[in-house]
């Protein structure tokens, strides 16, 4: 069973920039598609960005152009770089594999994940 440690977060600045990572145990997730959630107090978790198993990459509105997702095969690992990041950004972040049964294609709905990380939390404040 693949179990997913996600790390990276932390308090930036109005403008700053801050990569989160999620490493996995128990598994490769090279077959996976990855994608990474993030969920503000009292709203739904919504996706973000999506890395398919051959590394095609999804990003959603909001964070087109200032988040890009990558994939470190050595090292197992799934990074979202975040820049020129705002307040709005502010939000626990989850990365998760997308169900096997989706053949490593990208999906982005919570509905459609099989293993969840624990998350960590992004403060973006002056």
């Amino acid at each position: 069973q693949v179990q997913l440690v996600d790390s990276g977060g932390g308090l930036v600045q109005p403008g700053g920039s801050l990569r989160l990572s999620c490493a996995a145990s128990g598994g490769t997730l090279n077959y996976y598609a990855i994608i990474w959630f993030r969920q503000a107090l009292g709203k739904e978790r919504d996706g973000l960005s999506c890395i398919s198993s051959r590394d095609n990459t999804y990003y959603s509105d909001g964070v087109r152009g200032r988040f890009a997702i990558s994939r470190d095969h050595t090292k197992n690992t799934v990074n979202l770089d975040m820049n020129t990041l705002k307040p709005e950004d502010t939000a626990a972040y989850y990365c998760a594999t997308v169900r096997p049964s989706y053949g490593g294609f990208c999906r982005m709905s919570p509905r459609d994940v099989g293993y969840w990380g624990q998350g960590t939390q992004v403060t973006v404040s002056s």
